[in-house]
């Protein structure tokens, strides 16, 4: 739907007088993998912990119409909005399967959940496929690989029909395939959602993101492309201190020069 895309007006999380992110205004549109880098405690966690309701916040953030803040954390995720963390929270002891189904169950009324199910629920077969883990279907999930629990959270978001995906650091210690792999999949599952995603992974996000949005000390300081974010005078600033610095410099900081 044209409507379904993130905007964010003047968003500001205080704690104890300290200002984590501070009258940020972004807007992301279905199609556009988002990544939000900076430097440690530029606010980027915090930014989407605001906008999917785990922490207070004042201005707005829009998502399909629907104003998120002052939303519970429940109502946030009825609407489509999916947040994964930097550990997978997934049932070790059930299967892939099971996962999945709980996860779309999230919806349904306590007698439906009673019913027995004929076979596996097709949005489960979809979301099997297009996470990779059709045939690991029946593993318990504490026996998949790290990035395999990280492809499981994320495919317990899509049975749930999340349609804005904010994703903190999934590629984190990942190994290279699992981390290409990650990407495509990110590729796959943004094409026509709304994806943000958190990152300190420089390689990753230069291989992958659509667009760029620099934060720091809780303000956007950048926003582009990857080519036009290293090329910001600020963004250099940013991670490279103060003084002259070469682009190499910077593409080096930055996963270009990797």
């Amino acid at each position: 739907m044209e409507a379904d895309y993130l905007e964010i007006t003047g968003l500001t999380v205080s704690f104890d007088g300290f200002v984590a992110v501070d009258s940020v205004d972004l807007s992301v549109l279905p199609g556009d993998l988002r990544f939000l880098i900076g430097p440690n405690g530029a606010g980027k966690t915090t930014l989407i912990d605001a906008v999917s309701g785990l922490v207070p916040a004042t201005g707005s953030a829009r998502y399909a119409g629907h104003e998120l803040v002052g939303r519970k954390v429940h109502r946030i995720a009825r609407l489509g909005v999916g947040r994964t963390f930097q550990t997978a929270t997934v049932f070790e002891e059930l299967s892939v399967l099971q996962n999945l189904d709980i996860a779309a169950g999230a919806g349904r009324g306590p007698l439906t959940m009673l019913r027995r199910r004929r076979g596996v629920p097709e949005e489960v077969e979809r979301t099997l496929d297009t996470i990779g883990l059709t045939a690991l279907v029946d593993a318990p999930a504490g026996t998949l690989a790290h990035g395999q629990k990280q492809w499981l959270e994320i495919g317990m978001l899509l049975v749930q029909d999340a349609r804005l995906l904010m994703l903190d650091e999934p590629v984190a210690g990942m190994s290279a395939e699992e981390k290409d792999e990650t990407g495509r999949l990110l590729q796959r599952i943004g094409a026509d959602r709304t994806v943000v995603v958190v990152e300190h992974d420089m390689d990753f996000m230069r291989a992958f993101a659509a667009s760029v949005t620099v934060l720091h000390a809780g303000k956007v300081l950048a926003e582009g492309s990857v080519a036009q974010v290293q090329a910001d005078p600020r963004v250099q600033e940013v991670y490279l201190g103060p003084g002259h610095h070469t682009q190499a410099e910077l593409e080096t900081v930055l996963g270009e020069g990797a």
